[in-house]
């Protein structure tokens, strides 16, 4: 028998004591009484753990249960299966296009987090504080600060961009639409922690670039950065050559009527030396 059972096998050898029952049945009377003082006095957090049976608790449902309300309805529409085939296909087609990742430096957590001392008496080095540049988003809520481990400074929040286009030699200031990769840690990525080397997604419908006679792109673009060494300048260079599935679907429509312009061309030029020739 465990160590612990002690007083079930003394009870098992002895039987219980003469006015064990009684004193059982007095202390169930008493139970009430004392509930009803505890509801009466407490305060704060200790009257919300009392009272835990009459607020509502979150039950916790099996996944893919349905609400009474939808059981009527068909769980899985014709639409809805199409429509996931075809985000399906468009990840896939996206996955060709990755841009690639650039060997630089690793910065390590020490050069980009700076350790907070917390507590009452100073003793606790749990949280840290970002001293590289970072993007947030326009959503973000911060957790109460006595339980945010990483502090990301106001003042170090970018939220756009100097792009340089390379073809065009010009530099434009695009808002910033998220933190696609660090290279040097992926906890620096989930944080929107800004480096050299890593790679933005930037807003590039400002520029309306024109790819054929009527069509612009107005979509979103990779840049990849190179931010350099002053922490106040976030300056990238657009990569050209590397653009997500939609600029390269709307490349092969201007390639296609390039092509069908040029033998109109050729086509027009035959007819007028055979005309001279006549």
């Amino acid at each position: 028998m465990p160590q612990n059972e002690h007083i079930e096998l003394h009870r098992k050898r002895h039987g219980y004591r003469f006015n064990h029952f009684e004193k059982l049945k007095k202390k169930e009377g008493r139970l009430p009484h004392i509930l009803s003082k505890k509801a009466q006095t407490l305060r704060g957090i200790k009257i919300k753990s009392h009272e835990e049976k009459e607020t509502k608790q979150r039950q916790d449902v099996p996944e893919g249960a349905l609400p009474t309300y939808l059981l009527d309805r068909e769980t899985e529409t014709r639409s809805k299966v199409l429509s996931n085939s075809i985000k399906q296909k468009r990840k896939e087609k996206a996955g060709k296009w990755d841009v690639p990742i650039p060997k630089v430096k690793a910065v390590s957590e020490a050069e980009v987090f700076r350790v907070v001392q917390s507590g009452k008496r100073k003793k606790k080095a749990w949280k840290r504080l970002v001293t590289k540049p970072c993007f947030v988003g326009e959503a973000f809520t911060r957790k109460p600060p006595k339980y945010e481990r990483f502090i990301r400074p106001m003042a170090l929040r970018f939220t756009k961009a100097h792009v340089t286009h390379p073809e065009l030699k010009a530099t434009f200031q695009l808002p910033i639409l998220g933190v696609k990769k660090n290279p040097s840690s992926p906890l620096y990525t989930s944080l929107g922690v800004i480096t050299k080397g890593t790679v933005l997604e930037v807003n590039v419908s400002e520029l309306g670039i024109l790819f054929s006679q009527e069509q612009y792109f107005d979509s979103r673009g990779l840049f990849i950065s190179t931010i350099l060494s002053i922490p106040v300048l976030l300056n990238c260079c657009l990569l050209v050559s590397f653009w997500l599935w939609e600029t390269v679907g709307l490349l092969k429509i201007c390639a296609k009527r390039l092509k069908i312009s040029r033998q109109k061309q050729q086509q027009q030029y035959v007819q007028d030396a055979e005309k001279k020739k006549d």
